[in-house]
């Protein structure tokens, strides 16, 4: 029995690792300096270390946030050349401030190799705020994006509209959206770099914007509080109900349930997630019914609602499969879904 986390064997691999690895600290850095010192690190094995595992660091209902998750997740099957998925090496957060005039963000950086094919790189990144407009803070981290990767970002934006869009609903989640999938090039170490460029400067980007909000904060009015906890009910419905990388997660294996939904808010408005139900295409009336059948009348996600929210949905796609078809996707189909999870949490 293997006790401890196993890397994959691949120099590539390796180098994504040491890539997300330094993206986790950094971001680690970025928040506690904010006075952020509430962060506890958490690991997982896959099973029992043998292809792996992750490690991330949270922080919950602390003085800064409401949520706040930081995941690195290494996937290998080294020992097992029949399976499609050779390595899956990740890095994915994401962040719920607790004043609501500071945005959340959710980031996403990953290496995936395939069984006989080049592997690829895959990078999300969406400015969240409860309160919109977000006005020049969304501008400004906008222009971070292009700045980063000229040639890119139209394309990148253009996937990630596509991808976060919720049709029930008629809005996206979310004020930027950059989406970056199955990319790559000839030249792993320029693919590398970029990478690194883009994650450091999505981090260093929204460090700054948070420390600018929190500096304007003051203290938060009960109308903001209201909508906080309207953007957090659309923010889990669309996680819950759209979300690829959710979903893959959850139906490859069960050993990191509490990591795969660490992204879902701490509070959201019951009522209004019901009255969404209705507007979903079916079968996913019955997936929306469950959820808010599993949430406590409070509005409260914590790790207990999590768990079993989590297996409302592993139960959900398997009695209804061809609801897989209704998760979000850009121009590519994301390659998440199937016999081999590819995001972070996997």
């Amino acid at each position: 029995m293997t006790t401890a986390r196993t890397f994959p064997t691949s120099e590539n691999a390796g180098r994504a690792r040491a890539l997300v690895e330094a993206l986790q600290g950094r971001f680690l850095r970025g928040l506690s300096a904010l006075g952020e010192a509430g962060f506890r690190e958490k690991e997982w094995l896959r099973d029992e270390g043998r292809h792996g595992g992750g490690s991330r660091f949270e922080a919950r209902e602390s003085p800064l946030f409401r949520g706040a998750s930081i995941n690195v997740s290494v996937v290998h099957y080294d020992d097992e050349p029949d399976r499609r998925l050779a390595s899956a090496t990740a890095l994915s957060t994401i962040i719920h401030p607790r004043h609501p005039r500071c945005p959340s963000v959710h980031m996403h950086f990953s290496w995936t190799e395939l069984r006989g094919q080049p592997g690829y790189w895959r990078g999300m990144i969406d400015l969240n705020p409860a309160l919109l407009p977000e006005g020049e803070g969304k501008e400004r981290f906008a222009e971070l994006l292009r700045q980063t990767a000229p040639e890119l970002v139209e394309e990148a934006f253009e996937q990630g509209d596509k991808y976060f869009a919720i049709p029930a609903l008629n809005r996206h989640r979310g004020v930027i959206h950059y989406y970056l999938e199955g990319y790559r090039t000839d030249d792993f170490e320029r693919d590398l770099a970029l990478m690194e460029r883009l994650g450091a400067a999505s981090i260093d980007g929204y460090c700054e914007l948070l420390k600018e909000r929190l500096g304007e904060a003051g203290e938060p009015l009960e109308e903001e509080l209201r909508r906080q906890r309207e953007y957090h009910t659309v923010y889990l419905f669309q996680v819950l109900t759209l979300d690829r990388g959710t979903t893959s997660g959850l139906l490859v294996h069960d050993q990191n349930d509490l990591g795969i939904m660490a992204s879902l808010p701490p509070v959201v408005d019951r009522d209004l997630l019901a009255s969404w139900g209705a507007r979903v295409p079916a079968p996913q009336e019955k997936l929306v019914a469950a959820i808010v059948e599993t949430i406590p009348e409070t509005g409260v996600v914590d790790d207990e609602v999590r768990g079993r929210l989590a297996k409302v949905l592993r139960e959900h796609y398997r009695e209804h499969p061809e609801a897989l078809s209704l998760q979000a996707r850009g121009d590519k189909t994301p390659t998440t879904v199937g016999n081999h999870g590819t995001r972070g949490s996997s």
